[in-house]
């Protein structure tokens, strides 16, 4: 089936490791050139580029940190003068700081909000401005079931994922006529690098919640974005798609 995506470009923040990762090769499949930010693993960075060419696309690995308002700007200007366009935002790169409210500093509220939502605004507002101009384009903001639900000591986090998703939606509402479909993907718990954080009883716990009794894997969350991508998608906007085998309800 035709998703039409064959030579479109993509940005895919946090694309390095994880769903950032499967989401940049999932693309790749679909004919999508796919530039990887990162921060911190350039080896990975780089080896997801390797991945991409070899998938007879082309791949590129920019080092920004999304909290940055410039790196943000110089990411989204640097892909367009090297491919010549961008169609597709896929923001992925987050963090957690876990910690009960009467406990958190400043510093892991500031930082998780930073990242995870600071960051999405400034790659959003800065792939928002060629997609209206040229009256196209796709953005996926991945977000959690915990922005929707809460989480015992993750304040910073879900009100990171929580405003993550109003901002999707405001955004939806403002690019629609100008062809742009703006949607996110609130997945529960994923079988990624960053679950070897989490204490084996809180992902036991997290896995009975379940009803199809298994975690995702990053690539069943890839796939729901390339579908998101896609022309199929073409009348979805302003969404919050959530894929975590049953564990929100």
């Amino acid at each position: 089936m035709d998703l039409g995506l064959a030579g479109k470009v993509a940005i895919v923040t946090g694309g390095s490791l994880g769903i950032g990762q499967a989401c940049a090769l999932a693309l790749a499949r679909e004919g999508v050139s796919v530039a990887v930010n990162y921060r911190r693993h350039d080896k990975e960075a780089n080896a997801v580029v390797g991945q991409v060419d070899a998938l007879g696309q082309r791949g590129l690995a920019v080092k920004a940190d999304v909290s940055s308002f410039a790196d943000a700007e110089g990411m989204v200007r640097e892909v367009v003068a090297k491919f010549g366009r961008l169609d597709i935002l896929v923001c992925n790169a987050g963090i957690t700081w876990d910690g009960v409210i009467w406990k958190m500093t400043e510093e892991q509220f500031d930082t998780v909000i930073g990242v995870n939502l600071k960051g999405y605004f400034n790659y959003n507002r800065a792939a928002a401005q060629i997609f209206k101009d040229q009256k196209s384009g796709k953005i996926v903001n991945i977000s959690s079931i915990n922005g929707l639900r809460g989480k015992f000591a993750q304040c910073n986090y879900a009100a990171s994922k929580g405003g993550e998703i109003a901002m999707s939606k405001s955004l939806a509402k403002e690019l629609g006529k100008f062809n742009v479909n703006v949607n996110v993907v609130a997945p529960g718990m994923v079988l990624t690098d960053m679950m070897k954080n989490v204490a084996p009883e809180f992902q036991q716990a997290a896995l009975n919640e379940t009803v199809l009794g298994r975690f995702a894997t990053p690539e069943d969350v890839a796939n729901l974005v390339v579908f998101l991508c896609s022309d199929l998608a073409r009348h979805v906007t302003g969404e919050v798609v959530k894929i975590d085998g049953g564990q929100y309800i």
